[in-house]
Parts: C-alpha cells; structure tokens; sequence
C-alpha cells in the first residue's frame, strides 16, 4: 500500500505542477492581451486627436479660401508689397502734412513751475500723531494753518444716497 499511495502522491503533485504551469502561462496570455488593448486603445485615441486635427486644418483653409473668394468679389484687398514697409523714421516723417489752416491746436499739457520754490504739495501728516513728519517748526505750523484753513472750506458733512449730477 504504501507504494501505492506514493504514487498517488507523485501524481497529485505532478497534476498541481501542471496546473501551476498552465496558471502562469493563462495569466501571461491575460497579461499580454491586455497590454495589445491598451496599445490599441492608445493608439485609437491618437488616430482620433489626428482626425480632430485633420478635420479642423480642413475647415481652416475651407474658410481661408471662401474668405479669399469673398476678398476678392467684395473687398479687393491686396497682402502689403516690399515697397510698402519704411526703412527710417525719416521715410515715416516725410509722409506727414502741414497742419491745415481750419486745424484745431494740438493738445498741450500744462505744468506747475513757480519761481518761488514753493511746493505745490501740503507736508506728510502722520496719521498716528497728527504732525507733519520731517519738517521745522515753522514749517509746521506753516502747514497746519494752511490745512485748517482748507479743511474750513470744505463741507463737513457729504451726502452719500445723491444721485449723479445732482448737487445739493
């Protein structure tokens, strides 16, 4: 008996070696396959951006030339020329005119020079202490009584809820 049950033994464990073997090359079969679907799916998406892409070029030039066939019925435009581009500022400026004689005046920018040497701007108050910061004495107060007197002039009260345009 016990001859018997080792070769029972014995081909138990050839059959589970078989069985082993065969489960190793199904799950490289499955492995493999699933790699080829990947690829293909790849390869699919890419086939398609390239349609996508191909398809757009087309509209592109469709709508190029149906602008042209339109240019040239309706519009006659022309693509600029070589003789057209300037090569200095000199070229440029010899296009322009005279003023005419009914022109209106250029604009002009106005600015502040006096020969005093005073300065157009009040000092830089502090907000914390409420002196002006890095001037005298007498500038100070120079300056405090200037602001005292514009801060008299203004209204001491502003109405928020007026309507634009309307003072009261």
């Amino acid at each position: 008996m016990t001859s018997g049950s080792r070769l029972r033994q014995a081909s138990w464990i050839a059959t589970l070696l078989v069985c082993t073997a065969l489960f190793i090359a199904l799950t490289l079969r499955v492995n493999a396959v699933k790699s080829e679907v990947r690829l293909a799916e790849r390869r699919i998406v890419s086939l398609e951006r390239q349609k996508l892409l191909l398809e757009t070029e087309f509209e592109t030039r469709a709508n190029q030339q149906q602008l042209a066939a339109w240019n040239n019925v309706d519009f006659g435009y022309r693509a600029p020329g070589a003789d057209q581009f300037l090569e200095t500022e000199r070229q440029l400026a010899a296009l322009g005119t005279p003023r005419a004689p009914g022109a209106p005046e250029p604009i002009r920018v106005a600015g502040l020079a006096s020969g005093d040497g005073d300065q157009p701007f009040l000092a830089m108050v502090s907000p914390v202490t409420g002196k002006p910061s890095g001037l005298g004495e007498l500038a100070a107060r120079e300056t405090t009584a200037a602001l005292a007197e514009s801060l008299e002039a203004r209204p001491a009260r502003i109405a928020l809820a007026v309507p634009y345009g309307i003072a009261e």
